[in-house]
This record gives structure tokens, C-alpha cells and sequence, in this order.
């Protein structure tokens, strides 16, 4: 149970030092056809309900939100209008949530469709528990190795293409160190790190 405590620790960690991702580009991950989706279903139930609203004004049906505003068209819709667009708000987020969730979770080697049905299971009755769940324990994105340039997991421990020591420590103190680290930071040793791959 302990060592998989550390484990779940230093992948946090690690995932903190090298993941340095903006919400912007966190958001391009999003497919480009379910935001789409969900732009068309606003439109579309903003015609349906201002055209059902419009109809029961000529039909004297009920209207909404209220049948005091049947004289006044423009106020009924934009109250229509408002509610609708609040829904659509809601929905829309949890749809693009479930699929940040799918994408991520593909992209970092997890089972995106077990970590799907998770977040869409516990979100509606906890809110966003299941995100933040999600986000809590999701594995670091994979990266390229400091000396071949090899994607590499960040569960390794050494590069399976190089040898590489992927998480180096220090030779006197033997505490963890960074890649970019010239001198220990808790014992000042010198230390010594493979050249970066060349670009090509």
C-alpha cells in the first residue's frame, strides 16, 4: 500500500514538474464535431422554442415563461431565449467534459471508456466529482527521452530504446533530482546528464 502511495505521489509530481499545458490548449483536444454538435442543438432548440412560444401566442395556448407577456412577443422570447440557453450551457459542459475525458484519458494510455463511464456516472447526482476524480489521478502524458528523443512513459525508470536513466538521483545524497539540475539542490554534488538528442 505504501509503495504504491509513493508511486501515485511521484507520477503527481511528475506530472506537475513537466506538464506546464495552458486551458487553451487543453481545450484543442476537444473533438471539433461534438462542439459543433452541441452549437447546432443550441440554434436548433432556440428555433423550435421561440416557434412553438410564437404559435401558442396566435393559438391562445399557454406561453412561456408567463401568460401575462402574450401582448408583448419580444420579452416572451428573450425570457424563452434565457432559459434555453442556460440549459444548453449546463448539457453543453457535461457533453465536451465527457468528451475532454475520452480524449485525455486515450492520449495518457488509460481506458478512456472506463474513465468516460465514470465521470458520466458520478457527475449529474455529485456535480463534477467524477472530473475532478478523473483529474486527480490521471497518468502523466508521455514524453520524448532527454538523450534519443524516444517516447518514452513517464512510469519508466529507464529509456527501453537508450538506457537512459529517465529519473536521475543524485550519486552522493541519492535523492531525486531534474534533468536540468547542474549541482544537487540538497547536497550541491556536481552532476552529470546525457546530451539532448539533436534535432533534426
Amino acid at each position: 500500500m505504501s509503495d504504491a502511495w509513493n508511486q501515485r505521489l511521484r507520477m503527481i509530481r511528475f506530472r506537475r514538474k513537466r506538464e506546464r499545458s495552458t486551458f487553451r490548449e487543453e481545450l484543442r483536444i476537444l473533438p471539433k464535431w461534438l462542439v459543433w454538435t452541441c452549437v447546432g442543438l443550441y440554434i436548433l432548440a432556440l428555433i423550435i422554442g421561440t416557434g412553438v412560444n410564437l404559435h401558442n401566442m396566435h393559438t391562445s395556448d399557454p406561453i412561456f415563461p408567463d401568460d401575462s407577456l402574450r401582448g408583448d412577443p419580444v420579452l416572451s422570447c428573450l425570457g424563452l431565449a434565457g432559459v434555453i440557453t442556460l440549459m444548453a450551457t449546463f448539457f453543453s459542459v457535461f457533453i465536451l467534459t465527457l468528451g475532454y475525458v475520452y480524449r485525455d484519458a486515450k492520449r495518457r494510455g488509460m481506458n478512456a471508456g472506463l474513465w468516460t463511464l465514470l465521470v458520466l456516472i458520478l457527475s449529474p447526482a455529485y456535480l463534477f466529482i467524477g472530473l475532478i476524480i478523473y483529474l486527480l489521478v490521471r497518468e502523466p502524458l508521455p514524453y520524448a527521452c532527454p538523450q534519443c528523443a524516444a517516447t518514452v512513459s513517464a512510469r519508466f525508470n529507464f529509456c527501453p530504446n537508450c538506457k537512459c536513466n529517465l529519473h536521475p538521483a543524485c550519486p552522493q545524497c541519492q535523492r531525486e533530482v531534474s534533468d536540468t539540475d547542474k549541482f544537487c539542490p540538497y547536497c550541491a554534488t556536481e552532476l552529470a546528464h546525457p546530451k539532448p538528442a539533436p534535432t533534426a
